[in-house]
């Protein structure tokens, strides 16, 4: 699709378009000899993304920051924009219900206490996006994001396909021992594989591997791959970084 058939999809300008991609949010995958952006299937998944985001109040930058992680999933995303967006609504609906009540107070109709008066305001930091800071937001996210900025598409799609072969590799030997040869050494690519991108200390190597266990997105997400990847890449993950300490 062309740049003017997506604003008129989407509802958005196409001077917004072009802001997204100057600063490098939303590029698309084509560009005409003329010049025109031309738009496939991924990049208005990635646009709808940065729209949810945007609808709940992440900055630009912070939408960025985390769509590119490399550790960054859309099924999670989904999930945590929805609680998101449900917290919101009720919110919302609270603050409804106080405008009703305050009319029928200042009219005399019923009595309302201070308190009342302000229900359903929140300005207390949002635990969501708080959750999308600490989980995609780290040191070694930015450093990340600055390789895959420097990426041509085609290097960040065989990025990509790297990052499925090493799941599916895991995935293959996840019957077998965690402290076993093999389990090593293909837990060590994929720790190698997330050094390559950012940086990783042993614990929070080890870290992470407990994280694919203790949140159940990540261990749904990862047991697409096979039955108990996610508790067997978390053993593996625990022995390898223990070893080498």
């Amino acid at each position: 699709m062309k740049v003017k058939e997506v604003a008129d999809l989407v509802g958005i300008s196409v001077r917004t378009l072009h802001h997204y991609d100057d600063i490098g949010l939303l590029t698309p995958e084509q560009t005409t000899e003329s010049g025109y952006r031309i738009y496939s299937e991924m990049d208005l998944e990635r646009l709808q993304q940065i729209l949810f985001f945007k609808e709940l109040d992440f900055p630009l930058k912070k939408i960025k920051e985390i769509i590119d992680s490399p550790s960054f999933n859309q099924a999670e995303a989904l999930e945590m924009q929805r609680n998101m967006l449900l917290d919101k609504r009720d919110r919302v609906d609270t603050m409804i219900r106080t405008i009703d009540k305050t009319i029928k107070y200042k009219q005399g109709e019923i009595v309302m206490s201070n308190k009342e008066k302000f229900d359903g305001f929140d300005f207390s930091h949002n635990p969501y996006e708080q959750e999308a800071r600490e989980r995609w937001g780290d040191k070694a996210v930015d450093e990340s994001n600055a390789k895959m900025n420097r990426m041509t598409n085609e290097e960040k799609k065989e990025f990509e396909e790297t990052f499925h072969a090493i799941y599916r590799e895991l995935a293959v030997v996840r019957h077998e021992d965690p402290a076993s040869e093999i389990a090593q050494k293909r837990i060590g690519e994929w720790f190698e594989f997330l050094n390559q991108m950012g940086t990783y200390s042993l614990d929070a190597f080890k870290g992470l591997g407990q994280m694919y266990v203790d949140d159940e997105r990540f261990t749904k997400n990862i047991d697409q791959f096979g039955n108990g990847l996610a508790i067997f890449m978390r053993d593996a993950m625990a022995v390898y970084a223990d070893k080498r300490k």
